[in-house]
């Protein structure tokens, strides 16, 4: 008799009680589920090759002498990716969405001679972007000297003089990465096969793992960073001075520009243009929030046909990413990595009728007809790091206990069962249970002085003994993690595999998941 999966994996809870009795078999169909198993990736070393042709890739500076293991890693591996989707659609500019203090930015103006537009939200990114310009005087002369001898003469003429290649029919890279594509087997995966056009998806080879010596994972030792920063404060610096420029389109709605400055920078547009389009590499970071709606050119006075990138977009910000790239002719292709799956807005989380909101999930046709919801428990367990925890970089337990027990007692002793104020990282600030259950209540605006120290700790005695509940609770979590994680990627990729002006689309793991556990990309190119 054939089994389907949902017949295997069934059995891991109570049919009645609906209570997981099997854990072992619940970690299995998680594993089955997981990303690295279905089998709808498509290996970076293939999308390299389909991109890349015969052409080299650029030599100079190394991102790890300027920033931490796990940024250097991030930056180093996307910014090559996107070297080579920006030299496959013969195009120079690159806008980068949500770039926070600017390292992927400028790592792709420099050492690749982009010219390139690092978009965010915070003022205060910009005006550390323009610090870190103003400490650059002072350290460029040295760099540039340490930098030149480094580098030999035909990589650094190639990279003063960097021709734009001629542009490539889309139709190869399918060709080059679906030659060898094999059916997906799973039922599961015949479903979605059905509903998502196959040259999308390639099927995963074998999967090899590699041993990390106890010196990859570790952080890098204070006087190393006090080494670096010495040499040179940040990646931003490694960039000549007149070459950052910093302004602010942030206005008191978010995103929005007064029709004032529209006609302002309209004016002023043909001159940035003859200006700012001769340099080839250029990093301008820019202060806007980016919306579904948001029109790139209203921030981007000289925008042109670009690829648009984001590294660790935040919550609805990679969903609106993929929105922008869908529905504007200058943007050909993008590669998103998202993070904070916590943070994304959710259509039928709530069940209230907002026809005119846009949603961070679901994207696709298929699960908004479904009327799909994960839910805020879920999508905070996406945010969890399994491949960490597997390495022994365990949970936080006792913190989570604190916020477990912490909830308790302001549900019983002050009625308050839903708050829009945040506790935060008060834990770590904290020297005791009861220091932190104070702190907490002060966030929380709630009168500590009707509890007594003794209530307190009366608490924290009588739910002790279930820390370890706790932690095993946590585990399940974390096994769980994947699954819901390539619930969200995968709406995204069937979102893009719904547009009619894609030439190709898929999902790519960049990183190494110990040092950066969002590490999946989701990657389009469109139809010339």
């Amino acid at each position: 008799m054939f089994l389907t999966d949902d017949d295997m994996f069934s059995s891991a809870f109570c049919e009645n009680s609906e209570k997981l009795i099997d854990v072992h078999l619940f970690a299995l169909a998680a594993k089955y589920y997981s990303l690295s198993n279905l089998g709808v990736c498509t290996p970076l070393e293939d999308v390299l090759e389909a991109l890349k042709g015969n052409s080299q890739g650029a030599t100079g500076i190394k991102a790890d002498e300027f920033m931490n293991n796990k940024k250097s890693h991030e930056v180093q591996v996307m910014s090559e990716l996107v070297d080579n989707i920006v030299n496959y659609c013969g195009i120079k500019q690159v806008i980068d969405i949500g770039s926070g203090k600017g390292y992927l930015s400028s790592f792709l103006s420099m050492q690749y001679n982009l010219k390139v537009y690092g978009i965010d939200s915070s003022n205060s990114n910009t005006d550390g972007a323009r610090e870190r310009n103003r400490k650059l005087k002072k350290h460029w002369r040295a760099y540039q000297s340490r930098g030149r001898a480094n580098l030999k003469p035909q990589s650094l003429e190639k990279t003063n003089d960097r021709p734009v290649e001629s542009k490539m029919k889309s139709k190869t890279i399918n060709e080059e990465l679906l030659n060898n594509a094999k059916s997906l087997q799973s039922r599961d995966q015949v479903i979605m096969q059905d509903l998502v056009p196959s040259c999308g998806f390639t099927e995963m080879g074998t999967f090899e793992t590699r041993t990390e010596t106890e010196a990859d994972l570790m952080p890098q030792t204070k006087s190393h960073e006090d080494k670096l920063s010495e040499e040179v404060l940040a990646i931003l610096n490694v960039l000549p001075a007149d070459a950052v420029e910093v302004f602010s389109s942030s206005h008191r709605n978010w995103g929005e520009l007064c029709e004032e400055e529209k006609v302002q920078r309209k004016k002023t547009s043909p001159k940035t243009k003859a200006t700012k389009s001769s340099e080839s590499n250029l990093y301008l970071p820019l202060t806007s929030c980016i919306t579904a709606e948001t029109e790139l050119s209203d921030i981007v006075t000289d925008l042109e046909d670009c690829v648009m990138v984001g590294l660790h977009t935040c919550g609805d910000l990679a969903a609106n990413t993929l929105r922008i790239f869908a529905a504007k002719p200058e943007v050909k292709a993008v590669c998103s990595v998202g993070c904070c799956y916590h943070l994304l807005s959710e259509q039928f989380e709530n069940q209230e009728e907002c026809c005119d909101k846009v949603w961070g999930f679901p994207m696709c046709q298929y699960l908004k007809d479904k009327g799909w919801c994960c839910g805020r428990n879920a999508r905070m367990s996406a945010c969890l790091a399994l491949e960490r925890v597997a390495v022994g970089q365990m949970l936080p337990t006792e913190s989570l206990f604190y916020r477990a027990v912490l909830q308790v007692i302001i549900e019983e002793m002050y009625g308050v069962t839903k708050s829009d104020r945040h506790v935060g990282k008060t834990f770590s600030k904290s020297s005791s249970f009861i220091d932190y259950v104070r702190r907490s209540l002060k966030k929380l605006e709630l009168d500590d002085s009707k509890l007594p120290d003794s209530c307190i700790m009366d608490y924290y005695e009588k739910y002790k003994h279930r820390m370890n509940e706790l932690e095993a609770f946590n585990m399940l979590k974390v096994v769980l993690a994947p699954c819901i994680e390539v619930l969200i990627l995968l709406d995204r990729l069937c979102y893009l595999k719904e547009q009619e002006n894609i030439a190709w689309s898929g999902l790519v793991k960049l990183f190494d998941p110990v040092k950066s556990p969002r590490c999946y990309a989701v990657i389009a190119l469109k139809e010339e």
